[in-house]
């Protein structure tokens, strides 16, 4: 007669499956600590539609990669001067998820990437520069604004890339008011330019992306695009600029120097008939070959 199998004790029941977050998952708190805003902010634009529901167990509510990449992009967009609108339409008409709006993002921004601001003490710039301190000299970074001031009355600078630059030639012997007079008309050209790559880029990919809606196939190649030609346009401006700056060095040190054969340009054949060679003549004065030599 068979035996009928006996149950398991219950110690040895297999373990059910844990309920609670999955790896990479983050509760609202930690979503908004993470992209740097408010939790209001964030229930603010899911109610907005700008993100998709967390997954729930039980009243709890847990946010993936996407609502992150969402939110970064929003507060990257919000950041840079563009209105929650122009996020939204971004980020709605990314196939898929955040993940490829931010991307798209980030190499149409990619000029910035990189480029952290630094907050510094005023007289720190004044000894980088090898100067002495000048409080009008502070206020024309601000008014050029090339840097803002704190409450604490430090300097917020936003591209210490440029400022360095600036303090270099200050600290090589240019007078630091010349330095500062160039800097609009640098501005000025340096905006010509970039309006013209901007342009080329906009007639050439944009405008059409745009126009036909975005399709969710050509994501992928627009980010590609916009990953290799935005970096190509500024190495194309610094090689120009190489040329142009090459071409007025060597046009400013001929004039600045004196041209040594400017009074000896005479063709050594070209002699005055006047002028007479002392081998053409013999001994007693008579030139050798003068045709009223046999008269005299």
């Amino acid at each position: 007669m068979s035996r009928r199998p006996t149950r398991r004790p219950s110690s040895e029941e297999p373990p059910r499956r844990r309920r609670g977050r999955r790896e990479g998952e983050l509760t609202v708190d930690e979503l908004a600590a993470q992209t740097g805003m408010t939790v209001r902010n964030v229930r603010a634009y899911s109610s907005r539609g700008l993100l998709p529901p967390p997954r729930l167990e039980g009243r709890t509510g847990y946010y993936g990669p996407d609502h992150v990449a969402r939110l970064t992009l929003v507060r990257e967009m919000l950041d840079q001067g563009y209105t929650l609108a122009a996020a939204e339409k971004l980020i709605t008409a990314a196939p898929g998820s955040g993940t490829q709006a931010l991307g798209l993002y980030h190499a149409l921004m990619s000029p910035w990437d990189g480029v952290e601001e630094e907050v510094v003490e005023p007289r720190s710039l004044a000894r980088e520069a090898g100067i002495a301190y000048d409080p009008e000299l502070v206020r024309r970074l601000v008014d050029l604004d090339l840097a803002t001031e704190t409450e604490d009355l430090r300097l917020r600078i936003a591209n210490p890339t440029l400022v360095r630059a600036g303090l270099r030639v200050i600290a090589a012997g240019v007078p630091a008011e010349r330095v500062l007079d160039i800097v609009p008309t640098l501005r000025g050209h340096a905006d010509a330019v970039s309006r013209l790559f901007v342009q080329l880029i906009w007639d050439s990919l944009w405008k059409d992306f745009v126009d036909a809606g975005m399709p969710a196939r050509q994501w992928p190649r627009m980010q590609q695009s916009f990953e290799e030609i935005i970096p190509l346009a500024g190495q194309a401006l610094l090689a120009a600029f190489q040329d142009s700056l090459g071409t007025a060095i060597t046009t400013a040190m001929r004039d600045a120097l004196p041209d040594e054969t400017a009074d000896d340009d005479t063709d050594p054949d070209d002699t005055d008939p006047d002028e007479t060679d002392p081998d053409d003549t013999d001994p007693d004065g008579a030139l050798v070959g003068d045709p009223d030599e046999g008269d005299r």
